[in-house]
């Protein structure tokens, strides 16, 4: 990925400049703490203006609609305290001026407002572009004075420039660089970006065994041809640095397109991995839950021989004396002498009474254990399915379909994603193959899309996508067909072996209050996939 750097600053200022001055500021958003959005109005038209200084995206340009959605920005009920303060402030005001400092990534606005009193002030708001150090600064043009940051710095975070309310404004520390233009010695491609202003690494690399002129036609910005790359690793102002270019109309149209990928893609992989460890933890509660019910279960199932004890003692009250710590008896049911330790401060009843007790406290802990180790294991299921479907999305729109089911609260139907539906492949014959990513279109296969004669497939004992085949003609090629999808759409897809289960529609039930997804079946085949 390529960072912002002043000369692609220049080139957005070069084409927006008309724009930008004089315009209005209708409305200012703080999506997050490190996102803003300025809605802007000028010669009738009303644009937003995005700025993001997280160090790893930081950019600014005008938003396109489809962009605004990448971007996924949902705006808080209540504001950041510094989205307040630039409301107070710069609510309905007016840009004067823009102005880039020179070789700076920085892009300050002019603004001319009025206070309380009603008198007109002059304020400017800086955007600084520069990495770990991004930050946007309202400040007194007459004063210098900073009336806030959006985020603000001590002297125990930086020793040269520190920035809070209160203290006046300066700019960064200047680079010991020269200006190429006025420069007419010997090129060391090597050390491009270290020896030149408003010359990134990234663009050092692009222009490598360039001449000097061409270098110099460059950083003058002539002739510009905006561009992205296919794969979309690198942009450029110039098409001819990048072999294949997505050309662009506009520096602008760059730039939001470029870093709205990346900001859709980094939010997917924090969606991802954040549904997956919610998951993850509830998993493994739920099996070590299940774990030590089985494993009391196992314990229980020795209590028959509190039974016999029990027996043994009632069928010899005759010849055992009361109040003895053990006694020997003859075992029946095994045929074997046996030895039963006692409680010496019991009588021989009461000792058996005691056996019966355990034995019953055993049997009907058993009884509720089974019962609710199978709830537990159909959870268990459910949650492996769930954590099968997050692995395998592979968009945003498919993890916004997991998040009623993930966490456990229903989204606000001003906030509900378009339903995406399940994979379909279309065969000869009328034949057509429905394949469920999550447990919402596994349930809407089964519920909605089959008919009692369809078959319906899914791997044995893992978590999967159901696959439902509706065709006229079946045969064995098809039923093979579906039963490879069953196993490619399964957590076991890299398995060398696998089973598979078949079976017809109207030989599966859902039983009353299941999870989504969750069927029983019976007159089932299985198929070995090798």
């Amino acid at each position: 990925m390529i960072t912002f750097d002043s000369l692609t600053l220049k080139a957005f200022l070069k084409e927006e400049s008309n724009f930008l001055t004089g315009a209005r500021i209708n409305k200012i958003q703080q999506p997050t703490r490190r996102e803003f959005i300025f809605t802007l109005r000028n010669n009738s038209e009303t644009r937003q203006f995005y700025v993001n200084i997280n160090p790893q995206n930081y950019h600014l340009c005008f938003m396109s609609k489809s962009n605004t959605e990448k971007r996924l920005l949902e705006i808080p009920q209540k504001p950041p305290m510094f989205c307040m303060l630039l409301r107070k402030y710069l609510g309905n005001s007016r840009i004067t001026k823009i102005n880039q400092p020179e070789h700076e990534r920085i892009l300050e606005f002019f603004i001319e407002t009025y206070n309380e009193l009603g008198d007109k002030i002059f304020l400017c708001l800086a955007f600084e572009l520069m990495g770990k150090h991004s930050n946007v600064v309202l400040y007194n043009d007459d004063t210098n004075i900073i009336l806030g940051c959006a985020h603000n710095v001590g002297a125990e975070k930086s020793r040269e420039r520190e920035m809070y309310g209160g203290i006046p404004y300066i700019y960064p520390p200047k680079q010991q660089k020269q200006d190429l233009i006025n420069y007419y010695g010997e090129i060391d491609f090597e050390n491009l970006s270290n020896e030149f202003f408003d010359i990134s690494n990234n663009f050092a690399n692009q222009c490598k065994n360039e001449t000097l002129d061409k270098l110099k036609h460059y950083i003058s910005l002539s002739e510009l041809s905006p561009c992205i790359s296919k794969d979309f690793k690198d942009y450029s102002l110039f098409s001819e640095l990048i072999s294949a270019p997505l050309i662009y109309n506009s520096v602008n149209e760059m730039i939001d397109d470029y870093y709205a990928y990346y900001i859709s893609k980094d939010k997917f992989k924090q969606l991802k991995t954040q549904y997956a460890s919610i998951i993850t933890q509830k998993l493994k509660k739920v099996s070590k839950s299940l774990k030590q019910m089985q494993y009391q279960i196992a314990q229980n199932t020795n209590s028959g021989k509190y039974r016999l004890w029990g027996d043994l003692i009632m069928a010899n009250l005759y010849n055992l004396k009361d109040y003895t710590p053990q006694i020997s008896v003859f075992d029946y049911e095994n045929n074997k002498q046996i030895q039963i330790d006692l409680d010496k401060s019991k009588t021989l009843k009461d000792n058996a009474n005691k056996f019966y007790k355990l034995y019953n406290k055993a049997k009907t802990s058993n009884s509720k254990l089974s019962e609710l180790s199978e709830t537990y294991f159909i959870t268990k299921n459910y949650l492996e399915q769930l954590l099968y479907s997050i692995n395998s999305a592979e968009t945003i729109q498919d993890l916004f379909e997991l998040t009623d089911e993930i966490t456990e609260t229903k989204t606000d139907k001003k906030q509900k994603h378009q339903a995406i539906d399940p994979i379909k492949i279309e065969l000869e014959n009328e034949t057509r193959i429905f394949i469920g990513k999550n447990n919402k279109q596994n349930d809407y296969i089964i519920s909605k899309l089959a008919d009692d004669e369809d078959l319906w497939f899914h791997t044995k004992d893992c978590a999967g996508s159901h696959v439902l085949l509706k065709t006229q003609k079946l045969t064995d090629e098809l039923i093979l067909q579906c039963a490879n999808l069953a196993k490619q759409y399964s957590s076991a897809k890299d398995s060398s072996k696998i089973g598979v289960i078949y079976t017809k529609r109207k030989y599966l039930r859902k039983p009353p209050k299941a999870n989504l997804g969750y069927v029983t079946y019976k007159n089932e085949k299985e198929i070995i996939i090798d």
